[in-house]
């Protein structure tokens, strides 16, 4: 069990009794009094060593279940999340003049994305609460993750998602049994509504930002990154970032296993996001230190896991990376619709748009020779299989033949 201290407002450091405050700091408000979560940190020097995680026997991110914030492990989904591969590339890395190009697949998640690693803890934080019903607004990963995870803990989940979320996402809400509102509206307009809903029912919430147990599961990505490298972490890491919760969960993973004195160095976190939904990497290119200022955008992309026009986790992202040594670039949606061929074909992993922009980022730094000599690591952060109508845009039709030898020699 995670020796739980506090949760701290990112902007004004007020520290709340976790049994007393749910969400984010009443002074602060919804967005600039996002919450940290605090450990006895002392306490855990003295019993978190490399060889634990191993010895708990688990090919899961319950392995680091002592740097989690939960009581009662009888609340663990039998679902395994985390643990997802690590593929080494390295003719791919020659090519880019890296040392390492590694390949975090967590599209192999139970429901195909990254957000299973926050959905499962929320679940358990809501059994924990005895809160029946949870909530979220999505563009389809979170919220098809939240339904997840909902059903093997039988748990209702009520979601609300734009109407223009793909339709295999939302396929996959209706099979696990979620009440499902799709907004005549966009992502923001989904995310008010829930919380809104959330207040007036009861629910317990699982939106982005708005929860602060979300960073602690998506942290777990970078201590696996950690430990499946012999704790000799990459140099830089490359993740999408939407709300900004992902990049901050990264970049808090690996503070705390350096303060654990578990890794020696901590790897740079590049969060990539799309041009025409880029307000976070605006913000850290304004920050200077002291306040984050940021300004909303009209954002559309591809990349609809990371079209957020209202980053709500934006304050803690461009603190975090900034704290990290860390950077953000933005790509097109041309070559975020490139990356996702290019990984398949150099890789054989098959990413969904936002999953393909930690790739792409990748690809656009390369060509600066800013990465050159370096180890890196792309985080996939979700499935092709979650919109196969984006990746369709950079194929071509397959070949229609009548059932002959002949018709095969016509076409070779």
């Amino acid at each position: 069990m995670g020796t739980l201290r506090s949760l701290r407002c990112i902007s004004c450091g007020t520290e709340y009794d976790p049994a007393k405050l749910d969400y984010t700091c009443p002074a602060c408000g919804p967005r600039r009094g996002t919450l940290e979560v605090l450990y006895d940190e002392a306490t855990l020097r003295h019993t978190v060593t490399r060889d634990s995680f191993a010895a708990t026997g688990r090919a899961s991110m319950w392995r680091y279940e002592a740097l989690l914030p939960i009581d009662d492990v009888r609340h663990v989904q039998p679902l395994r999340v985390g643990w997802t591969p690590l593929y080494a590339f390295p003719t791919l890395a020659d090519e880019f003049g890296l040392a390492g190009l590694y390949v975090k697949d967590d599209g192999q998640n139970p429901t195909a994305s990254y957000k299973d690693r926050a959905s499962s803890l929320v679940v358990i934080k809501a059994q924990e609460k005895r809160r029946p019903i949870v909530t979220c607004a999505s563009t389809g990963n979170a919220a098809s993750s939240l339904a997840g995870f909902s059903a093997a803990a039988g748990l209702q989940a009520v979601i609300f998602v734009p109407q223009r979320a793909p339709e295999a996402k939302v396929a996959q809400l209706l099979v696990y049994g979620a009440k499902v509102f799709s907004v005549r509206g966009s992502y923001d307009d989904a995310y008010d509504l829930a919380a809104e809903a959330a207040d007036a029912f009861g629910w317990y919430n699982r939106s982005a930002a708005m929860n602060p147990y979300l960073v602690e599961g998506k942290k777990t990505g970078a201590f696996e990154l950690a430990e499946q490298l012999n704790w000799q972490p990459p140099d830089v890491v490359f993740v999408g970032v939407g709300d900004g919760s992902v990049v901050s969960g990264l970049c808090k993973g690996f503070e705390e296993f350096a303060r654990l004195g578990l890794i020696e160095r901590i790897p740079r976190v590049i969060g990539v996001q799309a041009e025409g939904s880029s307000p976070i990497a605006s913000a850290f290119s304004a920050f200077h230190g002291g306040r984050v200022e940021y300004d909303d955008v009209d954002a559309h992309s591809v990349a609809d896991s990371i079209c957020v026009g209202k980053p709500r986790d934006v304050v803690k992202a461009v603190t975090y990376v900034a704290r990290n040594g860390g950077s953000f670039v933005t790509v097109k949606d041309d070559e975020i619709l490139d990356a996702i061929l290019a990984l398949a074909r150099s890789t054989g992993v098959f990413a969904e748009p936002a999953g393909a922009a930690s790739y792409a980022g990748l690809r656009k730094m390369a060509r600066t020779a800013t990465l050159e000599g370096k180890t890196a690591a792309v985080v996939v952060t979700g499935s092709g299989l979650k919109d196969v109508a984006s990746a369709r845009q950079r194929v071509g039709a397959p070949i229609v033949i009548d059932p002959t030898i002949k018709e095969i020699e016509r076409h070779l």
